[in-house]
């Protein structure tokens, strides 16, 4: 009974073995290759499930089936007009062909290498094939923002426009797409997208890159300069003018209230003493004393005539002139002429 036991348990463990051995499973993101002896046989599992092999003599190489990723590493390379930028690539793929690409490529290392290789290559062969402004700009017919500050005489002047180009950057990372699909395809591979992930200056053009754009913005710094100062020059002139024009304005203002004035006052006088003959002669003794005032003062010398109006009320004073022939300090210029 014992030794039954023991075959049995073996032909047990034999059994599971076996099993074990011919049976696999394939997952919904995989794809496999089952190979005898290294070399594959059949043709490749692409659909999931449990699948069943040779146990021993038969094994599964298991193939990813997802779409992966390439991230090239930075390098240097001459553009067209000879300058030297540096570029950093990706990509993303997957495999299609799962036998051709174990047969060439076995594993995603092996891949990886030869993407380096291709994507690299073409990369540096279209890059050489344009200038510089035809791999950073976008696409071809992007306007700057900063020229809807420019007139159009400024604009005529190109001050701050951009260099036109012919195809952009799209269009450059399509050429390099399409030269790579064909030479990937052969290991079983398809190459899904390319791009342009960081474009920078070489340090040995940066600083001639960065004068560039510093002497951009200091011609059009000098450009707004320029016009500010010639607004504040008009906007002082203008104040000037508006200013002078005010004083004129309100001089003249002035002037013809005082006109006014004066005739209301002549008027009020004419109507005060034209009331009667003694207030008009009144007035004209007032108004030739105020005369007096104004025109004499002391050292003044009149040289007037015997019929004179002013000498008239100066002749009537000589009968009540002071004792010893003297006379007021004032009057006394004019009396001794009169003598």
């Amino acid at each position: 009974m014992k030794t039954g036991l023991g075959l049995a348990t073996v032909i047990v463990v034999a059994a599971g073995v076996i099993v074990s051995g011919s049976v696999y499973t394939v997952g919904e993101v995989e794809q496999a290759i089952i190979t005898q002896f290294g070399k594959p046989v059949g043709e490749p599992v692409t659909t999931a499930g449990l699948k069943l092999k040779l146990p021993f003599v038969q094994d599964v190489n298991r193939i990813d089936r997802r779409v992966l990723e390439w991230d090239g590493n930075p390098s240097d390379m001459p553009t067209k007009d000879k300058l030297y930028i540096s570029v950093d690539l990706f990509a993303r793929w997957k495999i299609t062909d799962p036998l051709q690409y174990f047969l060439r490529l076995r594993d995603e290392r092996s891949a990886q290498s030869r993407l380096d290789d291709i994507l690299g290559s073409e990369t540096r062969n279209a890059v050489a094939k344009h200038e510089l402004i035809e791999i950073i700009r976008t696409t071809k017919g992007r306007i700057p923002l900063r020229d809807t500050l420019l007139t159009d005489e400024e604009r005529a002047q190109d001050i701050g426009s951009l260099v036109p180009i012919q195809k952009g950057r799209v269009l450059v990372e399509q050429e390099i797409f399409a030269a790579a699909s064909e030479k990937v395809r052969v290991f079983g591979i398809e190459l899904l997208d390319i791009r342009f992930k960081r474009i920078n200056y070489n340090e040995s053009v940066r600083p001639k890159i960065y004068d560039r754009m510093i002497s951009e913005r200091r011609q059009i710094a000098e450009r707004f300069l320029s016009e500010g100062n010639g607004e504040a020059a008009r906007i002082r002139g203008n104040r000037v003018r508006d200013l002078n024009k005010i004083q004129s304005e309100a001089y003249r203002a002035v002037e013809e209230i005082r006109g006014v004035a004066d005739a209301s006052a002549a008027a009020i006088y004419a109507g005060a003493y034209n009331i009667d003959p003694q207030a008009a002669e009144f007035y004209a003794f007032t108004r030739t004393m105020q005369a007096y005032k104004d025109m004499i003062s002391r050292g003044t010398t009149l040289v007037l005539t015997t019929d004179s109006e002013l000498f008239r009320f100066l002749k009537g004073m000589e009968a009540d002139k002071p004792a010893g022939n003297a006379l007021p300090p004032v009057l006394g210029p004019i009396a001794a002429t009169e003598r």
